[in-house]
């Protein structure tokens, strides 16, 4: 390897590290423990830099360089590091040594890594195999990791390391296929999403149902500093753990990650009521069904969130989307949420929700996106773009962005430089634009009913060309005459070969 480690090292030898699982389990269950293991050979790299450092600084002084090593971000323990668990490669149970590990790197930084590696056993014999099969496979991961050096003064860039997790996630979540909706949103679309609710360096973000943490990240690179103060939370604690280890690989310093179910036990309260934001986004889990309907009027009565009526038990879509709301700080919040085109014309309880947010003129945009963009569903989708700052303007964007896509194999993908770019402007203009952005007034809304379907607002439809009927008539004459004159040039032909 060069003396320099490049993103391009990192993410080879990453994806080369993944071999040792491949046909063992899933991409949606191997990612753990490569995430994991990159967690822990990245803080030890960096720990043995330091201690370097220190070791010249002071002059071989234990206790000065002890004391100056527990002020690092993370303190990793004595026998803990990646080079001693790498040492140990040969020996009888592999597993158990990285589970000790472990368990000692979250024993001494419990503030910051509680529970983190919790759901990440690499000594199950019911996800790895028998004894010397895990051996074999945790020998080759760990070989795999010794080809990187991941010391902050090798790494070509401050956020190789970040880059890197983030191009992991993003490829379990290509292999995964349908459970990965539960831990990744596609990077276009979040780049998209953050781009529409431009959020800036001194306001605090939230995502309700974080996943991997991708969007949340997006949104502090749009508002151009990792300092922003970050907000989620995730139900699935694999996921998680994995959205702990983003951020902390990303060297953000303000996120707050709690675990748990966003519409049952919201975690992020303050004095009994919930924590509100300047901007609030999600990619919640698609019209997810049993969410928690029947204790509605008890989660009402202490966050008032489902004042506007109570969502249907199968389909949760507006029990995010009230949520959201809900979160965002009166007057200025920001809403940006990805969302099935059922919430845009079903009826019965969502259709009263959907018109009490429509007049209360909460809804700014609504915007159609191409099918097969997300992981594990190739249904279209949309985004719906609430403000609390529209003042006196009541009326709201239409954009049907649903035909214009590259078609990468399996899965369709938004160009930053050609989709995103032409959504972003048609939202920022706000202006009629041909078969793409319409610009409705709430009376035309009312009108249909508060149905929201995209087809009744931007008209896509193409006038098929004209038929000249006499013209063609002409031209099947000719092609008729000049047929008969072939076949007879071909039946003499034939005559003088005697067939």
């Amino acid at each position: 390897m060069t003396e320099t480690t490049t993103q391009d090292d990192v993410n080879r030898i990453l994806w080369q590290a993944c071999d040792s699982f491949r046909g063992l389990i899933d991409a949606a269950d191997y990612k753990d423990f490569i995430l994991t293991m990159l967690f822990v050979k990245y803080i030890s790299d960096v720990w043995k830099e330091h201690r370097e450092e220190y070791a010249t600084q002071f002059k071989g002084d234990e206790e000065r360089i002890r004391r100056k090593l527990e002020r690092e971000r993370f303190v990793l323990p004595e026998k803990s590091s990646f080079d001693e668990i790498f040492s140990k490669r040969d020996g009888a149970s592999v597993g158990e040594v990285i589970n000790k590990a472990l368990e000692a790197i979250e024993l001494a930084n419990k503030a910051k890594l509680k529970d983190v590696f919790r759901n990440v056993d690499f000594n199950s014999e019911s996800r790895l195999g028998s004894t010397k099969k895990r051996n074999h496979v945790l020998k080759n991961l760990l070989e795999d990791f010794n080809k990187l050096d991941l010391r902050p003064s090798r790494l070509s860039g401050n956020d190789v390391i970040g880059d890197s997790y983030e191009f992991l996630i993003g490829r379990f979540a290509d292999d995964a296929g349908k459970k990965a909706g539960e831990f990744y949103t596609p990077k276009e679309v979040s780049i998209l999403l953050a781009k529409l609710v431009a959020p800036k360096a001194t306001e605090r973000i939230c995502d309700p149902a974080c996943g991997s943490g991708s969007l949340l990240l997006r949104c502090a690179r749009e508002a151009g500093s990792n300092n922003i103060a970050m907000y989620g939370q995730e139900n699935n604690r694999s996921t998680w753990a994995l959205c702990m280890m983003n951020m902390f690989l990303h060297d953000v310093a303000n996120a707050r990650i709690e675990a748990g179910d966003t519409l049952l036990e919201p975690q992020l309260v303050a004095n009994d009521q919930l924590m509100r934001f300047d901007v609030v986004v999600a990619n919640p889990p698609f019209s997810l069904d049993k969410w928690g309907a029947e204790k509605a009027d008890e989660e009402g009565r202490r966050f008032n969130r489902w004042h506007r009526g109570v969502p249907p038990k199968s389909k949760a879509d507006y029990a995010f989307i009230s949520h959201m709301i809900e979160t965002t700080i009166k007057d200025t919040g920001r809403v940006g949420v990805v969302v099935p085109h059922g919430v845009l014309f079903r009826g019965g309880a969502e259709g009263a929700i959907r018109q009490k947010l429509i007049e209360e003129n909460l809804l700014d945009a609504v915007i159609g996106l191409p099918p097969n963009l997300f992981f594990g569903t190739g249904i279209p989708a949309a985004i719906l773009i609430f403000r609390r700052d529209r003042g006196a303007r009541t009326d709201v964007l239409f954009i049907d962005a649903s035909r214009e896509f590259a078609d990468d194999k399996t899965q369709n993908r938004l160009r930053e430089e050609i989709e995103v770019a032409k959504i972003i402007d048609a939202y920022r203009a706000r202006k009629e634009v041909d078969k793409y952005a319409h610009v409705a007034k709430r009376k035309e809304i009312a009108d249909n009913d508060f149905n929201l379907n995209i087809p009744r607002y931007v008209d896509t439809f193409e006038a098929e060309e004209v038929v000249d009927i006499v013209a063609v008539n002409k031209e099947i004459a000719g092609l008729e005459s000049e047929l008969v004159k072939i076949r007879a040039e071909m039946a003499g032909c034939l005559k003088e070969l005697g067939l």
